[in-house]
């Protein structure tokens, strides 16, 4: 049986121009035409994945059939071969040597950061005052994360450098990833602002490396661990090209999706009352007054379900695999080096296993309920070898943010949010009003 072929094909451009316009419309209406079809991004054919099972297919099942696909390619430039982009044997290496980073021992440590970036960023709030949150919550990301990697004075220069140039690299990654490979040559202003931050932040991230090369203490950090680790087989650590690659790697991929899904959990709490009282009795009951610890998160199982529902609200739109071998999806065959597309947007809003879609439901979390999941439906940290591997630092952060952020002050809207579109739903311009408790 033929694969059948997205409608709206353009000449020369293929499907780029309606799935850049169109975005989550575009590819929420293929998901009726069949699991598998296939798009064009100008003259390259692809096939867009639209259902759980192919989903898990690709990310599980098969997973080492696949490599990273087209978009990480428009990364390597900054993030080199770091685990976000890597695939095959060198991927597992790299995943294994660093998962003591994310040992729960280590996050514990991590937890105290996140406590206490959050209560500095309350601290300055004022009652009454209107706050630019998707703003606040970028940079609380951005602090969380880079003081989890870096401890030292010289890494202060570094987190800076992030909260100026992170969200400006993934912005216009997207849209290279998306385009014919022209455009990326073309000298407009785009191209030019994303060079520029990945050039600033190579050079920022060298520069605390260089700082720490003879350095042997572990100062707790994510970068202490990544320096410290070594090769299960040959007992050999990192080079500096891979420490690199990897420090530049969780910078990125630690920053954007928490930062998201911070700033829409709160819109969504003020937007829903009855959550919005839900949440605060919980955290009044866990914390009873007193600072949150890392042992409260698992008591926190309501906030928990607001952050899963948040996560399949607004996750990524595409996701990117290569075939490394000859790989049946569904009735096609396809060839080695054959480009292969994910949507976790169209598999969480996919009214079959997520009645009414648009609604915003966190009881859709309740153990019971999301055991009648299939595998694939639900993938906001990917799966298999390729899963976040920092999937339990972001649950914990945004844990501890709603929590804190909560037991002392409840946020009002102050107008209608809007939303732009890059490869998420971006809240711009997210004004509330800080209200104590």
């Amino acid at each position: 049986m033929p694969v059948p072929v997205a409608p709206g094909r353009l000449p020369f451009l293929g499907h780029s121009l309606p799935m850049l316009r169109k975005r989550f419309a575009f590819t929420g209406n293929l998901r009726g035409r069949g699991e598998l079809v296939e798009v064009h991004l100008g003259p390259l054919r692809a096939f867009f994945v639209a259902s759980p099972r192919l989903t898990h297919q690709v990310l599980v099942t098969d997973a080492p059939k696949f490599h990273k696909g087209r978009m990480y390619d428009k990364f390597r430039a900054f993030v080199g071969n770091g685990l976000a982009v890597s695939s095959g044997a060198f991927h597992l290496r790299q995943r294994r040597m660093m998962q003591p980073a994310f040992h729960r021992d280590r996050i514990a440590g991590y937890a105290t950061i996140m406590v206490r970036a959050t209560e500095d960023l309350v601290a300055g709030w004022r009652p009454g005052e209107v706050r630019r949150l998707e703003a606040d919550m970028q940079g609380l990301a951005v602090t969380i994360v880079g003081e989890s990697l870096f401890s030292t004075e010289i890494g202060k220069k570094a987190i800076a450098e992030a909260r100026r140039s992170v969200f400006v690299i993934i912005k216009n990654g997207i849209l290279r990833a998306l385009s014919p490979g022209f455009v990326e040559k073309l000298p407009i202003p785009a191209n030019r602002e994303f060079d520029e931050a990945i050039a600033r932040m190579r050079a920022i991230v060298h520069e605390v490396l260089e700082s720490r090369r003879d350095d042997d203490t572990d100062h707790g950090d994510l970068l202490s661990t990544l320096l410290q680790a070594r090769d299960s087989e040959t007992g050999e650590p990192m080079t500096d090209e891979q420490v690199f690659d990897e420090v530049v790697t969780l910078l990125t991929a630690g920053i954007e999706t928490t930062a998201l899904a911070l700033a829409w959990i709160f819109h969504e709490i003020a937007a829903n009352p009855e959550v919005e009282r839900r949440v605060l009795a919980e955290v009044d009951e866990v914390l009873a007054g007193r600072r949150i610890t890392i042992d409260d998160v698992p008591r926190l199982t309501y906030v928990g379900q607001v952050a899963q529902e948040v996560l399949r609200k607004y996750p990524l739109w595409l996701v990117m695999r290569r075939t490394a071998e000859e790989v049946r999806l569904g009735d096609a065959v396809l060839p080695p080096g054959t480009e292969v597309i994910l949507s976790p947007h169209t598999m969480h809003h996919d009214p079959a296993h997520f009645p009414d879609p648009e609604r915003f439901d966190p009881d859709r979390w309740t153990p019971e309920r999301a055991r009648q999941l299939p595998k694939g439906a639900f993938v906001p940290f990917g799966g298999g070898i390729h899963q976040c591997i920092g999937n339990h630092f972001a649950l914990t952060e945004i844990a501890i943010v709603v929590a804190t952020v909560c037991s002392r002050h409840r946020l009002v809207p102050d107008r209608p949010v809007r939303t732009r579109f890059t490869n998420a739903a971006y809240p711009n311009d997210l004004m509330m009003k800080v209200v104590p408790r």
